[in-house]
């Protein structure tokens, strides 16, 4: 028993000269010498504290998990976006970016000491539930989130699908907690979707940064722009909690020829890149609004600045979330692994995303459609109202009904217009660039 402790002890100064080690490429060698000399002080007063619950604990305690606590409080005690993950935890974790896992679709942090929602993932058990960004989760299954690890609580919400997790939620303008029961499902991981708003004026739906998202990007963009079809384009990073930084990369290159699309700070060198765009083969000279709320961040803040301030891209919408952190995955030499916040995110222009997030270029909040009676429009009288009335000649009858695309039929779309004001803005402003495009000022 005493060696096992002593084990335990090798490897906690191991991690304190780890610790140290950072520190070498920071300043000079007396420095360091007297920081990890003050690092092997407290680390003295843990092993001691250990010492003591080992051996006067009322009830005796596993070693492993008295340091996993101890590592998991450490982390904790940093930022909300770092953590420290058991063996099937890190595990869990890599299955975020490829295939599929099973729960409710939520991404999640912690704001202000309290479990809140960034955004639901379009589609899934929480968008369906009524889940919305800013909701902040104060209980599961009865139990308080109140000092809960971002890591238990993720373990907590998630499940077998088919079962139902119970949430507890506090949304600002409420007077009472949200009593929520969802049934968890197999969450795709499908994170584009676009369609044909009007003829000329495409749509594309980015719901979070993966593995294939710029892939599946590019082959939205071809069928849009079939034949150069393409006049407009509306890119929506709503509700996009972010993901993969490599793919916000590839995501933003794809609209730009040159020019910074983001830069990462840290305090190791390898850390701090600077990503720039690349001559595309094909130029995107149509016009491109991106739509922006509280939900978007992260990867979706990155595209939204690099567009932005790289003057690509009009932003709509409300101030986007302000994650501006990189965290590095670093896998541990027992399974185990490490979310550590790295570095920082700054736009072309040198602004730090964190906590500032992104500002609308045009600032326009969502507005709830209400359902109403259903009133009939003012029918005013046509020129084909009237009885005799000459008829279009049939080659431009003909030529009519080919202009009308069958995506203006689509259920979805016709909803979509339907329900949110922004994407209606959006595409206004794309009808009116480019009438206003075909106008020559007077010479």
């Amino acid at each position: 028993m005493l060696i096992l402790k002593r084990k335990v002890v090798v490897n906690i100064a191991l991690i304190a000269l780890f610790v140290g080690g950072l520190l070498f490429f920071n300043g000079n060698d007396a420095k360091v010498e007297a920081d990890t000399e003050e690092v092997y002080k407290n680390i003295e007063i843990f092993t001691e504290v250990l010492r003591q619950v080992e051996n006067s604990y009322v009830e005796p305690q596993d070693s492993q998990k008295l340091i996993y606590g101890a590592i998991k409080g450490m982390i904790q005690s940093l930022d909300p976006h770092s953590s420290f993950m058991t063996k099937e935890e890190y595990k869990e974790l890599m299955t975020e970016t490829k295939g599929s896992f099973s729960g409710i679709g939520v991404e999640i942090t912690i704001k202000d000491k309290i479990l809140t929602v960034v955004s639901p993932i379009e589609g899934t058990p929480a968008d369906k539930a009524g889940m919305k960004a800013g909701d902040r989760i104060i209980k599961v299954e009865g139990e308080s989130t109140q000092d809960m690890g971002l890591i238990e609580a993720v373990k907590r919400i998630r499940g077998p699908e088919g079962s139902k997790v119970n949430l507890t939620i506090v949304r600002e303008g409420m007077d009472k907690p949200l009593e929520l029961s969802i049934t968890r499902g197999v969450i795709p991981l499908k994170s584009v979707r676009h369609y044909v708003l009007s003829p000329g004026i495409g749509y594309v739906r980015i719901s979070n940064f993966q593995s294939n998202t710029s892939n599946d990007l590019s082959s939205a963009l071809e069928i849009l722009d079939k034949d150069d079809m393409l006049k407009g384009l509306i890119i929506d990073l709503r509700n996009n909690p972010g993901g993969l930084l490599s793919q916000a990369i590839e995501v933003s290159e794809q609209f730009l020829d040159s020019g910074v699309i983001v830069s990462t700070k840290g305090r190791e060198s390898s850390h701090n890149i600077k990503a720039t765009a690349h001559k595309n083969k094909k130029d995107s000279e149509y016009p491109i609004i991106v739509l922006v709320n509280g939900g978007s961040a992260s990867a979706a803040e990155i595209v939204a600045g690099a567009l932005q301030d790289n003057k690509k891209a009009i932003i709509l919408g409300t101030r986007t979330f302000g994650k501006g952190s990189v965290q590095s995955i670093l896998p541990l030499s027992d399974g185990s692994g490490l979310r550590l916040t790295t570095a920082r995110y700054y736009t072309p222009s040198g602004k730090s995303i964190q906590s500032s997030g992104i500002t609308p270029d045009i600032e326009i909040p969502f507005v709830a459609t209400e359902k109403k009676a259903e009133k009939k429009s003012p029918h005013f009288i046509r020129e084909e109202d009237l009885k005799g009335h000459m008829q279009l000649e049939e080659g431009n009858a003909k030529k009519a009904d080919e202009k009308k695309p069958k995506e203006e039929n689509n259920e979805k779309v016709k909803m979509l217009l339907e329900k949110d004001n922004q994407v209606r803005q959006a595409l206004q402003l794309l009808k009116s660039w480019a009438i206003f495009s075909k106008i020559k000022p007077g010479s």
